[in-house]
C-alpha cells in the first residue's frame, strides 16, 4: 500500500474528508508535501506553532534535552529541569494568585484536571460552561463544551452541567452556591471569534466571587501572545482562579497545563493522595521545547534562515496588533462580508458552509492552508505562527479575496 492507503486504513478517521495531504517538512511559515508543493501556513497547527515551525532555538532546545533525558517516571515524582524551569518562567509572568503549574499532555487533559480541582476544593459537583464554547473532547470536556450536535452521540455525559449564553448579564444568576466552577474561553475561537464584553467578564468574576464558585479561564487557544498581550485575560482586568494552557503552550510539542494557586492545587497531595497522576504530562521535551518557545516570545525573535541570524529581533507580541491591522485593511472587500478578530485569531464570515468551503479548497489548491470553526462553519480561520510577515499576510489576503471574488488570485 502507498502512504496514502496506510493513511485511510491504519489510522483512525475524525471525518468522512480529510485534507490527506502528505507533508513531509516545516519550516518556518510553511509546510512541504510529498511532491514539493508549498503550502503557506494561515492557522498555524491550529494556534500551536506561534514562534513558526521548527524554529532553530526551538528545535536546539529539543535535541539539547533529548541528549540528556527522555521520560524517566510519572509526572510529580522526579525533580527535571524543563518541568521546573518552564513552571518558573511561566509564573514569573502570571498574578501571584497562579504559581502552581500542573502539566499535563493536552489542553483537553488540562480542562479534566481542573474540573476535577474545582469538585475537591469546594465540595460542590455542579458546573457552568457556554454555549458554543469548546474545551476538549474527552468526557469531561465534551460535557463542558457548548454544542448538543457535538454531545448528543455520546451521552450519558457528566450530570450536574448548565450551560449559560456567552455575554448574557441575564443568564448570570443560574451560578448559584451549588456552582463549583464556571468554565470560559477568555475569546470564544471556535464559535467563529467571539470576544466577551468587558462589562460582562467583570460581573462574571464578581459573580464567581459572591458564590464561591472557581472562575477558570480557557486560554488553550489564545494564550501566548495569539490576542497581542501575552495573556488574554490581560486585556479584561480579571484573573481566574484556574488558567488552562496547551496548544502554543509546547511550541509544537504535545502539553497543557492547568494553573492555579499553590494552596488549591495542594488539595491533590491528600484525601486521597495522587488526586491527579499523569504517566507522560509534562514530557521533558515538550517542556524544552516550550521554554523556548516562551522566551522567543518575550525577548523577541530575530528573522532567521536555518541558524542564521538575518536582522533585528523582532518582538512577536508586541506586532500583532499592527499585523491584525494589515489584515483588516486587506480583506475589507465587499465579497467578504464580515471580519472579525481578537489579535491573529481571525474569522471570515461568509454567508454559508458551501461559499466558505470553497474558498478554503481553492485557497488549498493555491499553497494557502485554512479551514473553518467548529461552531461557525461558514467562518473561515486564519491564525498564522506570530512569525508572520507582512509580505505573507499579502500573499495571504491575495489569495482569500480572489476567491472570494469568485476569480482567481
Amino acid at each position: 500500500m502507498n502512504s496514502r492507503e496506510i493513511f485511510f486504513h491504519h489510522l483512525g478517521q475524525t471525518s468522512p474528508e480529510p485534507l490527506a495531504l502528505e507533508i513531509v517538512r516545516a519550516e518556518g511559515m510553511y509546510l512541504y508535501d510529498v511532491s514539493g508543493k508549498q503550502y503557506l501556513d494561515g492557522i498555524g497547527g491550529i494556534s500551536v506553532c506561534n514562534t513558526g515551525h521548527r524554529h532553530p532555538r526551538v528545535v536546539e532546545a529539543i535535541r539539547d534535552q533529548a541528549d540528556r533525558y527522555l521520560h524517566v517516571l510519572v509526572y510529580g515524582e522526579m525533580i527535571q529541569s524543563p518541568q521546573i524551569e518552564y513552571a518558573r518562567l511561566l509564573t514569573q509572568h502570571l498574578p501571584p494568585s497562579l504559581q502552581s503549574v500542573f502539566f499535563t499532555n493536552s489542553g483537553s487533559e488540562a480542562t479534566e484536571g481542573a474540573m476535577k480541582l474545582a469538585k475537591r476544593v469546594t465540595g460542590r459537583t455542579e458546573m457552568v460552561g457556554f454555549d458554543y464554547s469548546y474545551h476538549g473532547s474527552t468526557q469531561g470536556s465534551l460535557s463542558m463544551i457548548g454544542d448538543e450536535y457535538w454531545r448528543r452521540a455520546f451521552r450519558p455525559l457528566l450530570p450536574g452541567i448548565h450551560h449559560l449564553r456567552y455575554n448574557s448579564k441575564e443568564d448570570l444568576d443560574r451560578i448559584t452556591e451549588k456552582t463549583a466552577c464556571v468554565v470560559v474561553e477568555t475569546v470564544q475561537a471556535e464559535a467563529g471569534v467571539i470576544k466577551p464584553e468587558k462589562s460582562w467578564l467583570t460581573a462574571l468574576r464578581k459573580k464567581c466571587d459572591a458564590t464561591g464558585a472557581l472562575l477558570i479561564l480557557d486560554e488553550i487557544q489564545v494564550g501566548f501572545g495569539r490576542t497581542g498581550t501575552l495573556w488574554g485575560f490581560e486585556q479584561y482586568g480579571v484573573i481566574p482562579d484556574i488558567l488552562l494552557l496547551g496548544k502554543a503552550l509546547g511550541g509544537g510539542l504535545p502539553l497543557g497545563a492547568f494553573i492555579a494557586s499553590k494552596e488549591k492545587m495542594d488539595s491533590f497531595t491528600h484525601q486521597p493522595v495522587l488526586g491527579h497522576i499523569s504517566t507522560f504530562g509534562g514530557h521533558p521535551l515538550s517542556c524544552a521545547a516550550g521554554l523556548a518557545s516562551l522566551q522567543i516570545l518575550l525577548n523577541g525573535s530575530p528573522p532567521e534562515v536555518g541558524n542564521e541570524k538575518t536582522g533585528p529581533a523582532e518582538n512577536l507580541i508586541t506586532a500583532v496588533g499592527k499585523k491584525e491591522k494589515l489584515f483588516h485593511q486587506l480583506l475589507q472587500h465587499p465579497s467578504i462580508p464580515r471580519v472579525r478578530s481578537a489579535g491573529l485569531l481571525i474569522a471570515l464570515e461568509f454567508s454559508d458552509f458551501q461559499t466558505n468551503k470553497r474558498i478554503i479548497d481553492r485557497s488549498i489548491q493555491d499553497g494557502l492552508l485554512t479551514d473553518w470553526f467548529l461552531f461557525a462553519s461558514n467562518c473561515l480561520r486564519i491564525a498564522p505562527p506570530l512569525t508572520i510577515s507582512e509580505e505573507q499576510i499579502e500573499e495571504m489576503c491575495r489569495i482569500l479575496v480572489g476567491h472570494a471574488k469568485g476569480t482567481p488570485p
